[in-house]
């Protein structure tokens, strides 16, 4: 039965899931290295985790936590919450203790169910006890998180003060599945499914609510409208699942009856292995690092990566050109989204030139709409001009959780200002130039961080480049570079500023270079604040 592409699709998060379960049943939905679920064998463990949530007191409108590894449970989990109304809340496995605290109380966490299964992040038990003095004596609801009355582990044992996953799931055989069947009919299109913290990257994680309606018809417009899966098709997506780079490919592969690969742990040599194992049809590798990685690995060469017709990066033009050349099979296209609108409201189009696709993000998807203004004036700019991004439609969520100071500069007469510095070329695609706070005032100078990085990515030796603006007494600051050489490359301080010399402007040349092996992170973005405090 073919789908009409552009019927717009309203439905619940659940509803949209069982839809699919009746269609295509016992086809593959969700595969990890040793385990997977069918669209049946997933609709039915997420029932299974609602009437445990349910049987543990939880109601329509609280807020469930769910901090683990990637792994089958993680979704069930998300997709067990959202049946019963609740708001299903994928937390950063690379937060701190800090971090963590605030994230619990500022979304009044009911439950959190965590694992056992140690992440490449963190000891999820430990950090937990960290964060929440006193759990482990009370059992639940400790001081500095008053609505919290539950913390389940996964997994072989829990520490004192933890639900074990035995009793979790025993508290749900006395629940009916009517009982959920009750709750989940009775969800409006527009309430949460889930919330979603921002990365953090300069202050406290903000809450983005995101609504039912939202989720689906992105998922829906991400498949007919830009990737156009088949059913039984894979599409390769590794990210943490705590990232709308997991949740809307999930969403995508619901709407064509495909399958998600994911993995615990991106490694390159075993993501070599699912992608040729499963003749992934789409890689979603989505940020440099990990592409990176991937072509650099031994076993690259050899692999048989033929069935692979599509892949998405976000990264400096050259680097792009570089993953394209890299997958000459795949059509390599990018994104333009940020979590407040749903993940993504661009994607190239394959049949656009490479050229479109390097220097672009696509057009947006029906039902949104974007313009460019000036951040000072706030009025309209030009076409091609450059200014701040701003969005509305049905993508947009209604505003962050607690935070009504931040939600009166976030929207202007119905507009979502991005902070996003772009433009719009005159066939309507995005070009994405930076964040407008990432701009360095070098003596007077505007400079974009992002086009010095994209100079600097274009060195033979280069993996992957940062700038941000050191303080300068003379200039007010001045841009430096942190860099990541390729495996086995060499280079110097002299080398990478000779590299830009003559290439481009001198206020834009940096004036130090340090070599990093390793990144700060947040989520997928690299914590630009955490390199300027090596400076000081």
């Amino acid at each position: 039965m073919s789908l009409d592409r552009h019927r717009i699709v309203s439905t619940t998060a659940g509803d949209y899931l069982l839809t699919a379960s009746d269609r295509f049943g016992e086809e593959r939905l969700l595969i990890f290295p040793d385990a997977e679920h069918s669209y049946a064998s997933f609709a039915k463990a997420a029932y299974r985790r609602a009437r445990s949530l349910k049987g543990l007191g939880v109601c329509p409108g609280d807020y469930v936590g769910v901090l683990m590894a990637n792994c089958l449970e993680y979704l069930e989990l998300v997709w067990g919450a959202m049946f019963l109304g609740a708001v299903a809340v994928p937390m950063n496995a690379r937060y701190k203790p800090r971090e963590l605290a605030y994230v619990v109380q500022d979304a009044g966490l009911k439950v959190i169910v965590t694992s056992d299964l140690i992440s490449e992040y963190a000891d999820f038990g430990d950090l937990l006890t960290q964060a929440l003095p006193g759990l482990a004596a009370t059992g639940g609801d400790p001081d500095n998180a008053p609505e919290l009355e539950r913390v389940v582990m996964f997994g072989e044992s829990a520490p004192r003060g933890f639900m074990g996953q035995a009793e979790f799931e025993a508290a749900g055989e006395g629940v009916d599945p009517d009982e959920v069947d009750a709750l989940r009919v009775g969800i409006r299109v527009e309430q949460p499914a889930i919330m979603m913290y921002t990365s953090g990257t300069t202050a406290n994680p903000k809450g983005c609510p995101l609504g039912h309606g939202l989720l689906v018809r992105n998922g829906v417009n991400m498949n007919r409208e830009r990737y156009f899966l088949g059913k039984g098709e894979v599409f390769w997506a590794p990210l943490p699942m705590f990232h709308m780079s997991s949740i809307l490919p999930f969403l995508c592969c619901i709407d064509a009856g495909a399958a998600m690969s994911s993995m615990t742990h991106v490694e390159a040599g075993l993501a070599l292995e699912m992608l040729e194992r499963d003749r992934a049809a789409v890689a979603f590798p989505a940020f440099p690092t990990i592409t990176n990685e991937i072509i650099s690995h031994p076993s690259f060469a050899g692999a048989d990566l033929s069935n692979l017709r599509r892949i998405n990066n976000v990264a400096p033009e050259e680097m792009l050109r570089r993953f394209q050349d890299a997958f000459p099979q795949a059509v390599q296209t990018g994104a333009y989204g940020l979590t407040e609108a749903g993940g993504v409201i661009s994607y190239n189009h394959p049949d656009e030139t490479l050229e479109e696709r390097i220097e672009t993000c696509g057009i947006p998807f029906p039902g949104i709409d974007v313009r460019i203004s000036d951040p000072e004036t706030l009025e309209e700019v030009d076409t091609g001009n450059r200014g701040e991004m701003w969005i509305r439609g049905y993508c947009v969520f209604d505003g962050y959780h607690n935070a009504p100071e931040k939600n009166a500069e976030a929207f202007h007469d119905g507009w979502f200002r991005t902070g996003d510095l772009c433009s719009v070329t005159e066939k309507g695609a995005i070009c994405y130039h930076g964040r407008i706070k990432d701009m360095l005032k070098v003596g007077g100078e505007n400079v974009a961080a992002l086009e010095i990085e994209s100079h600097l990515s274009t060195h033979p030796a280069v993996q992957l480049a940062q700038v941000v603006g050191r303080p300068d007494d003379r200039l007010q600051e001045v841009p430096v570079a942190f860099i990541e050489l390729k495996p086995g490359a060499e280079a110097t301080e002299e080398d990478i500023v000779g590299h830009c010399q003559g290439e481009l402007a001198s206020f834009k040349v940096p004036r130090a270079v340090y070599f990093v092996t390793e990144w700060p992170m947040s989520s997928t973005k690299v914590q630009k604040f955490r390199l300027l405090e090596r400076l000081s």
